[in-house]
């Protein structure tokens, strides 16, 4: 039977639907790249990008980025490799790279302070990732003021950095996720099976932390002005954020569409990491199309830094159009 994926649920569509406040740039900075050292060549320094929305403070780090090659083995995989780079190259894009970026963030309401998603942690300094920790040090905040970690799904990339040296990384949290991607991950039917790679990272950064859990539901708020809603097709529980603040909306869509091009403008291509394709194109064209009908801004993980922006229907998908000064305002 076909997963219920939530997404047409009155309350999510209906809640402070097509209004955006105007929000007010607290800070925005970009450090470049640092210079090739004996430890990592093009090993990154912590970049963060700080907005407000209504009440709410935003953070977004860049944990790192990451260089695929050939394009058309992770997106358009039933496409031909061609048709994948014209697209590309049609979009400005060199057509034998994709640059991959990771953008966990810090949401403070002033009563919480909500970290979603975690970046690669320890796992991934050696090749420049693993950069969330620095980033929130740069942005003011220690580890030990996250109150909540709120999970979209338990790839590696979300949650590798929820340990440090063997111990909480964030020893005053409380976590939240979905339970039907809680359940798929520790069970261990997923080993023997190409999923067994990412049951073992769950095993070992997530179920040590599961005394301290809630494990959410479609429709679950998380804080006050943060709701979950299911999602799926990336994996079996995915779920995406709507944030809401002062009559102003913000959805944090995790990986539900993981290229500004690939993804968007052809959101039925099939993408090797969603695991289930057919749900994951579904999901994709039912979140996308009530954004660009409700002129909702969005916060894609793995979305060009800062991640954030809105879409328009283009064509038979998508265009992405990220932020500028409607953040400043």
């Amino acid at each position: 039977m076909p997963m219920n994926d939530g997404i047409g649920r009155r309350s999510f569509f209906t809640a402070g639907a097509g209004i955006l406040a105007a929000p007010i740039l607290l800070r925005n900075m970009s450090v470049a790249q640092a210079a090739d050292t004996a430890e990592g060549k093009g090993k990154q320094v912590p970049q963060i990008s700080q907005f407000k929305l209504g009440n709410f403070n935003f953070t977004v780090v860049r944990d790192g980025t990451g260089i695929l090659e050939k394009p058309n083995e992770t997106f358009g995989t039933d496409q031909k490799a061609e048709t994948v780079a014209q697209e590309l190259e049609k979009n400005f894009l060199p057509t034998d790279k994709i640059v991959n970026s990771y953008s966990p963030t810090l949401i403070d309401t002033g009563a919480e302070r909500v970290l979603v998603d975690t970046g690669f942690g320890a796992s991934g300094r050696e090749k420049g990732s693993g950069q969330l920790l620095a980033g929130l040090k740069e942005a003011g905040y220690d580890p030990t003021d996250i109150t909540i970690v709120a999970l979209t799904h338990l790839h590696g990339d979300h949650i590798g950095g929820l340990m440090e040296n063997g111990e909480p990384a964030f020893k005053n949290a409380r976590y939240v996720t979905g339970e039907t991607e809680f359940n798929f991950w520790t069970d261990k039917a997923r080993q023997g099976t190409p999923a067994e790679g990412n049951h073992k990272a769950v095993m070992a950064n997530v179920a040590p932390l599961k005394d301290r859990f809630t494990f959410l539901k479609d429709g679950d708020t998380i804080v006050s002005g943060m709701s979950a809603v299911l999602a799926p097709g990336h994996t079996p529980g995915h779920m995406i954020f709507n944030v809401e603040s002062e009559k102003a909306r913000l959805v944090m869509t995790g990986d539900t569409a993981n290229h500004y091009i690939l993804s968007l403008q052809h959101p039925d291509w099939q993408v090797r990491f969603d695991m289930d394709k057919a749900q994951a194109a579904a999901t994709r064209r039912r979140v996308f199309d009530m954004l660009a009908a409700e002129r909702v801004p969005f916060l894609g993980y793995h979305m060009p830094f800062p991640a954030v922006g809105f879409v328009e229907k283009y064509q038979d998908g998508y265009r992405f159009v990220p932020k500028t000064y409607q953040f400043d305002l």
